[in-house]
């Protein structure tokens, strides 16, 4: 039988779950913001994980119900070889099971209305993904 916590972390190593921890005490303001929306099942009733381990990746948000993480991406991200390594992890990320949603800093800073509505469109169109 399969551990639920086995499930939860897909065997992320110790490691990864120590420098997690370290993440939650230092979030972004742009992390912050979205996590005051989407904590306490205070969106749709989900409940989400801030820094959450997965494999060997630190999710910046995950539902498990929905199997679904949520990225903020700050301008560093523009870059072509982080451009590269992210596609490569959400792929990685989508062979064991689980959806990636990105976001960047400029939309949860500027319009955080308009993101929560985009994160619900990808949720209620998750099915057909």
């Amino acid at each position: 039988m399969v551990d639920y916590k086995e499930c939860l972390f897909y065997n992320a190593p110790p490691e990864i779950h120590k420098r997690a921890k370290e993440l939650r005490k230092n979030m972004t303001d742009t992390e912050k913001i979205l996590w005051e929306y989407i904590r306490n099942r205070r969106f749709k009733g989900l409940k989400f994980r801030r820094q959450h381990p997965i494999d060997i990746f630190i999710a910046d948000f995950y539902c498990h119900e929905l199997k679904l993480i949520i990225e903020l991406d700050g301008k560093i991200h523009n870059t072509s070889e982080n451009q590269e390594y992210d596609e490569g992890r959400t792929a990685e990320l989508r062979y064991l099971g689980v959806q990636v949603i990105r976001f960047t800093n400029e939309e949860i800073d500027c319009d955080i209305k308009g993101a929560l509505r985009r994160l619900e469109e990808f949720i209620n169109n998750m099915d057909s993904l």
